[in-house]
C-alpha cells in the first residue's frame, strides 16, 4: 500500500484544494486542520510525508517537526508557508525538513517535493526494516551464543574464546556455527557487519576479519 501525504494546515480551502490535487495525481491523502490535531491522531495515522503549514494556531510548524522527529523520526516534512521566511525555513532545514515551499509555488513544485519526500520516506523505510530484522536475528541468540558473537565480532580467535568463555574449543566451533547459521551469514565478515550496522561495534572497526 502506497504511503499517505498527511496535509497540515489550518487554512481549509487551501487544505482541501491540496487533497483534490494530491488526490488527483493518485497520491493517498490525510487532512488536518491544525498540527495538535495531528500529533493527536499520530499513533493511528498510516506513515508517509507530511506537508506542514509553517504558521497555525496553536503549535507552530517548526514545532510540530521537532515533535515528528522524537515520534515519527521516519515522516519526511515539506513546510509550506504564506509568506517567505528565511530564518524560519534555515531553522527548518538544519532540523531535516525535506523542502521549504510558498504556498505560491506551482503545482509542479509542489509535486515534485512530495516525490521526493516520499522517495525519501521509502529509503528510510527500507533501511528500518532491514536493521529491525538484524536486530530480531541477533535478539534469537542463546545468551552463550550472544557471548561468542560478541568475541567474534571483536576478532578473537576461537582459542581465545574457548579460554575467556571457560570452554572447549570444540564447543566454541558449535556456537560459532550455530550463530552463523541464526544470523543467516556465510561468513565473519558479513556477522561483522551486522555488528556494525545495529550498533554493536564501531563502524571503523566493521573491516572483514577471519
Amino acid at each position: 500500500m502506497k504511503p499517505v501525504v498527511h496535509i497540515v494546515d489550518d487554512d481549509e480551502s487551501y487544505r482541501t484544494a491540496t487533497a483534490r490535487l494530491l488526490s488527483a495525481h493518485g497520491l493517498r491523502v490525510e487532512a488536518h486542520e491544525s498540527g495538535d490535531q495531528f500529533l493527536a491522531r499520530l499513533s493511528a495515522c498510516e506513515p508517509g510525508c507530511v506537508l506542514l503549514d509553517l504558521r497555525m494556531p496553536g503549535q507552530s510548524g517548526l514545532q510540530i517537526q521537532n515533535r515528528l522527529c522524537e515520534l515519527a523520526p521516519l515522516m519526511p516534512v515539506v513546510f509550506l508557508t504564506g509568506e517567505g521566511d528565511i530564518k524560519a525555513s534555515v531553522e527548518a532545514m538544519k532540523a531535516g525538513a525535506r523542502d521549504f515551499l510558498e504556498k505560491s509555488s506551482t503545482a509542479a513544485a509542489l509535486m515534485e517535493a512530495i516525490d521526493r519526500a516520499l522517495i525519501q520516506y521509502e529509503r528510510q523505510k527500507a533501511e528500518h526494516d532491514r536493521l529491525q530484522a538484524q536486530r530480531a536475528l541477533v535478539a534469537g541468540l542463546s545468551p552463550r551464543e550472544v557471548e561468542v558473537f560478541g568475541l567474534l565480532i571483536r576478532g578473537r580467535l576461537n582459542k581465545q574464546i574457548a579460554h575467556a568463555l571457560g570452554v572447549s574449543e570444540r564447543t566454541v566451533k558449535v556456537h560459532r556455527h550455530q550463530v552463523m547459521e541464526k544470523l543467516g551469514v556465510r561468513s565473519l565478515a558479513e556477522a561483522v557487519l551486522i555488528a556494525a550496522s545495529i550498533g554493536l561495534i564501531d563502524q571503523d572497526t566493521a573491516s572483514p576479519v577471519g
